[in-house]
């Protein structure tokens, strides 16, 4: 999946603490409008993309069109959202959000990595290069669990990289792309797709169509036991519905000042398994205001992935860490079973590496293996 952002989900809780109870509730809901042609999702205003969260395919290929999205902090598409994909071949080229808040471009074909940025906002890509003449089309791959409220990928086809050239349906209503490039699709759930397996279908303009099976998983919380208190510890449940089996789940604590996760504001969690499905979160509640947090799904560690975002963030990291991190895509390379331990080393340079390309990378790295 698309490294560092992720667009906002259903799990995504906001609180506000008063009276020393807590109230559950959306920070806001995950609305889609649904028609043809399929492009009708509510827009974000200009007050709700002061911050945005960036919605690339996970891989591009040079030289060919490609699709990206832009969400705003109501997690609505946002129209007219300006977003700086660098400098290559001597020009700083931006794109614009059009009404669909997506914007087409070039994929370039000077670098292994492209990282977009917008209003704070960063995402990165890795770049292919175009396949060779009649070379066999690789297999179209999606995860075999996806969440009914998460952007997740399909890779491996020929799809176009104008996303309205890729229908996508799930158990036959219309799937929202929000990213496209030859090579993968973000696809995210309509609003009527139910928990439990479901069948995807694509229809792509040079390929037959696809059609694929995974499962749809809903996340949800019950309200924190005991009542929270300010500075008493209580308990968060997540549980999972639609599978029994045993999920990687990150959960991250987004306003700290308010609520403290006790083993840390950026959790890994691992789901029971089986029918009550579910995983436990400890909290204490530091003062009175409103918080939120979000839950998502981890995909499979991909140690070739972060390799590659460690070679690119090798070549633009300070030099007295150059050789470290380079150090890190080698192990990788020759060690893949050692992700974990690289992950945990990768932490440590982010814990002292400030906003830019170079932290942007290393970010992807570490997303590739949670």
């Amino acid at each position: 999946m698309t490294a560092g952002n992720h667009p906002p989900s259903a799990a995504y809780r906001r609180c506000r603490l008063r009276f020393l109870s807590l109230l559950l509730m959306p920070i806001f809901p995950v609305i889609l409008l649904f028609g043809a042609p399929f492009a009708a999702r509510p827009q974000s205003t200009p007050s709700t993309i002061w911050a945005v969260t960036i919605v690339l395919p996970p891989k591009l290929v040079a030289d060919r069109p490609a699709t990206l999205a832009v969400l705003g902090v109501d997690g609505r598409l946002a129209e007219g959202v300006i977003v700086d994909l660098g400098f290559h071949s001597g020009i700083n080229i931006r794109v614009k959000t059009d009404k669909t808040g997506r914007a087409v471009f070039l994929a370039p074909s000077d670098a292994d990595v492209l990282i977009a940025k917008a209003s704070g906002a960063f995402a990165a890509a890795l770049i292919d290069p175009p396949p060779a003449p009649n070379s066999p089309q690789t297999t179209i791959s999606l995860p075999p669990v996806v969440s009914l409220q998460d952007a997740f990928p399909i890779c491996g086809g020929a799809f176009h990289g104008d996303v309205e050239a890729d229908h996508v349906t799930l158990d036959g209503d219309p799937a929202l792309v929000l990213g496209a490039s030859p090579e993968c699709l973000m696809i995210l759930p309509g609003p009527r797709a139910l928990p439990g397996p479901a069948n995807i279908s694509i229809q792509m303009p040079r390929s037959p169509d696809w059609n694929g099976e995974t499962t749809l998983v809903a996340l949800h919380f019950d309200p924190p036991t005991p009542p929270l208190i300010t500075e008493k510890k209580s308990n968060l449940v997540l549980h999972v519905q639609a599978s029994d089996q045993q999920l990687s789940i990150l959960v991250e604590n987004k306003t700290p000042g308010i609520l403290r996760f006790i083993r840390g504001d950026s959790q890994k969690l691992r789901t029971s398994g089986g029918p009550q499905n579910l995983a436990t979160i400890e909290i204490q509640a530091l003062s009175t205001g409103d918080f939120s947090f979000h839950a998502r799904l981890l995909p499979s560690p991909e140690p070739e992935t972060a390799r590659r975002y460690l070679d690119a963030a090798a070549k633009i990291a300070p030099k007295d860490i150059q050789r470290q991190v380079q150090n890190l895509s080698n192990r990788l390379a020759h060690s893949p079973r050692d992700a974990q331990k690289i992950s945990a080393e990768i932490q440590r340079i982010l814990l002292y590496t400030m906003e830019g390309d170079f932290r942007t990378l290393l970010v992807s790295a570490h997303s590739a293996l949670e």
